[in-house]
């Protein structure tokens, strides 16, 4: 039996393109097939989901050279365009995931990759309130659990042993250390990591936590990232999916 070499999946969230960054990631970008075969996007693509600055989003995805796929953030839809932007960024060439699965061969290799946004919904030891706050705070609470299942649903649909979980909430508390923990209930979902577990997923990528850390756990004992680009620091971050020996 010998060892075929990893899959290496590029990540990074939390881009907010705007004038002030255009063109900041693209040359990364483009040079990406020396590094890893996809590249995954885990929302916040936009700052505040403009016309103008999805069409920066575009121009610096365009002709990437390797598969490209996404979910969204709540910033995406702050003007409420996040339709808009999943249709532009599918004419790009990019594949965006809402609650569904899209299922990659790589070298011979299949590897699927289920995403939602998320919410939020609170964690353990850090419960949300989805009673109480603005309407927006009480959608996002109401969000974190329809979407946990959505994604559960999706992870169960994948026909392979690779299964890359996507959101752009967190699933675990681990990936927020460093945020205020009073905010923790509006950063992600503890549904998440049990939706990430049931499904059995290899790895699960998420954004959102600019000055949280990037590794973590769900207590099923599958690997958390946080991928955003503040925590990141660097265009993206590659890992390696480990794929089954052969003959």
């Amino acid at each position: 039996m010998g060892n075929i070499a990893p899959i290496r999946l590029a990540a990074t969230a939390d881009l907010h393109l705007r004038p002030a960054v255009a063109g900041k990631f693209r040359p990364g970008f483009l040079r990406l097939d020396r590094h890893a075969d996809l590249l995954v996007l885990g929302g916040d693509l936009t700052e505040g989901g403009t016309r103008a600055n999805t069409a920066l989003l575009c121009a610096e995805l365009a002709g990437l050279p390797v598969p490209v796929v996404a979910v969204l953030g709540n910033h995406d839809h702050d003007e409420n365009r996040g339709e808009f932007i999943a249709r532009r960024l599918t004419e790009t060439g990019v594949v965006v995931l809402d609650g569904d699965s899209t299922t990659l061969t790589i070298r011979g290799q299949r590897v699927g990759i289920a995403g939602v946004m998320g919410g939020s919904g609170g964690f353990p030891g850090h419960p949300g309130d989805p009673g109480s706050g603005s309407a927006e705070h009480r959608a996002r609470m109401r969000r974190g659990p329809v979407d946990a299942q959505r994604l559960r649903e999706a992870l169960d649909g994948l026909d392979c042993a690779l299964r890359i979980a996507l959101t752009h909430f967190a699933p675990v508390v681990d990936t927020l250390v460093g945020e205020p923990t009073p905010i923790y209930p509006g950063l992600g979902c503890h549904a998440l990591g049990e939706a990430i577990d049931a499904g059995r997923a290899t790895l699960a990528l998420h954004g959102h936590a600019h000055a949280g850390t990037e590794y973590g756990t769900t207590t099923g004992g599958v690997p958390v990232r946080n991928v955003s680009y503040p925590v990141l620091r660097r265009t993206y971050a590659v890992y390696d999916l480990p794929v089954a020996a052969t003959a």
